[in-house]
């Protein structure tokens, strides 16, 4: 069976190695860039299963990736994990095509794989915790 391929996009260095870790033991083929212009970039390179999203960013945020994805109809999953959880938020990443949206504190990361593999049509990682 061919792994599902996840893009994180994440300028954090510390969450991103620890999302890599996490998706990676879950049984992901992961690729992390760090702000919007590079996820544009590898969207047109290669092909995932799933996108994870943060929204704060340097060179483009994430609302500017949604957007652009919404824009061309990318028909990729996106889930949002950032540190921003208003219902105003909420409301507009829902607005701009993301599927979830998670807030970094107080999320458990396990609870994101869950949800991205319910997304997908995954079975659970039997040792997700």
């Amino acid at each position: 069976m061919v792994p599902p391929h996840i893009l994180i996009v994440e300028d954090e260095k510390t969450a991103s190695k620890a999302l890599e870790r996490k998706f990676a033991t879950s049984g992901f083929e992961v690729k992390i860039v760090e702000n919007g212009e590079d996820a544009m970039t590898a969207l047109k390179d290669g092909i995932f299963d799933v996108i994870l999203l943060d929204l704060i960013m340097p060179k483009m945020d994430g609302y500017e990736v949604l957007k652009q994805l919404q824009d061309t109809n990318y028909p990729t999953p996106v889930v949002v994990l950032t540190n921003l959880g208003t219902e105003d938020d909420i409301e507009k990443t829902k607005i701009l095509g993301a599927r979830a949206h998670f807030v970094k504190s107080t999320t458990p990361m396990k609870q994101v794989v869950h949800t991205i593999q319910e997304l997908l049509g995954l079975p659970p990682t039997p040792h997700n915790d």
